[in-house]
């Protein structure tokens, strides 16, 4: 009787599925859809410590802030670096979006990497219930992100997903509901721009920051030549003289310069195809493997794992949408399925 109740207050709470993501969070209301899209920073004061902005705001403030005030990111590499300041970030995102006129508290779904440890796993719960949640679970996030993408996750059938985030890259093949292979690695989109930092650095004496960086691959970056050579104007700080300066980038120097991440990358995949089962290897030989997340968008990616792997290989529709696409579809059928809650992960 409890739970029966339970289950039919919680069709009137305004439940959340969060992306909470190296660069970016990403917020799904039941009922509503994705309510929120922010970066994940957090601008605090120094004296203090307390957050004085927090998402789109606090970004902006990157590299440009007084000695009075530090514009942090609080998670590195998918998990939870500073826990107060993620706790003050995630309060703030849910009072953003939620109805405070609510029967009850909200529960929440939170996407984590799958290679994430007990502790870490716990930080992330804790700080989602102090920020005012409810329930507090967590769902892998090569699983979130292949719901999101429709793929037939609860079928006897081999599916692949890599999603490829700010902080890790997930590879899993899921089959009958349940991740039955996976590999993460900590090396995705941050690592293919700090890998650009570093090449102008190195090659044109010229220190650039994170922003730059990111507008660069985004703009010319690639992993597989197609079509004319790009270019780009990057400004910074002259190493030499200290003064300021520019420097024109082309798309061939960007795919040398990230060829090392995106190396790294595709042997995460080759390295999961080699762990797969030969029935599910089949089937994704015949389906592809799927591509998710802000990473699936660099240019020539789809291709060059189709190379290596000699299978096609597709881009979601929304790749950056994925994660919490999937996160909150899971918990619109949760009700409805109970048995879907082996898929979650603490915090019940």
């Amino acid at each position: 009787m409890l739970t029966l109740l339970r289950e039919t207050l919680g069709r009137f709470s305004r439940d959340m599925g969060i992306d909470l993501g190296t660069a970016n969070t990403l917020v799904h209301v039941r009922g509503k859809g994705i309510l929120l899209r922010e970066p994940s920073v957090v601008a605090i004061a120094t004296d203090t410590g307390k957050p004085i902005a927090v998402g789109e705001e606090a970004k902006r403030m990157l590299g440009r802030t007084p000695s009075s005030i530090t514009a942090i990111r609080p998670l590195r590499d998918g998990v939870i670096s500073d826990f107060e300041q993620t706790e003050a970030m995630i309060r703030y995102f849910i009072q953003k979006v939620y109805r405070r006129n609510a029967l009850l508290p909200p529960r929440v779904v939170i996407g984590v990497p799958s290679g994430v440890t007990e502790v870490e796993e716990r930080a992330v719960i804790e700080a989602t219930r102090k920020a005012g949640a409810r329930e507090a679970y967590t769902i892998e996030e090569p699983m979130a992100a292949a719901i999101g993408a429709g793929l037939p996750v609860s079928e006897a059938t081999g599916s692949m997903i890599v999603d490829i985030g700010g902080g890790t890259t997930e590879v899993a093949v899921i089959s009958l509901g349940d991740i039955v292979v996976s590999r993460s690695v900590r090396v995705a989109g941050d690592e293919i721009d700090e890998a650009i930092v570093n090449y102008v650095r190195r090659t044109y004496n010229l220190s650039i920051g994170d922003r730059m960086a990111e507008e660069v691959k985004i703009a010319i970056g690639s992993a597989y030549p197609s079509g004319p050579d790009k270019q780009y104007e990057v400004r910074g700080r002259d190493l030499l003289s200290g003064l300021p300066r520019s420097a024109l980038l082309t798309s061939c120097e960007i795919r040398e310069a990230i060829q090392e991440p995106v190396h790294t990358i595709v042997e995460a995949v080759k390295m999961t195809l080699e762990s797969t089962p030969p029935e599910l290897a089949a089937d994704i030989y015949e389906q592809g493997i799927t591509l998710a997340g802000g990473g699936a968008l660099l240019e020539g990616l789809d291709k060059l794992l189709t190379r290596e792997t000699c299978m096609p290989v597709h881009v979601t529709p929304d790749p950056l949408c994925c994660v919490v696409l999937g996160a909150g579809r899971f918990l619109e059928e949760l009700d409805a399925n109970p048995a879907m809650r082996r898929a979650l992960r603490g915090g019940r």
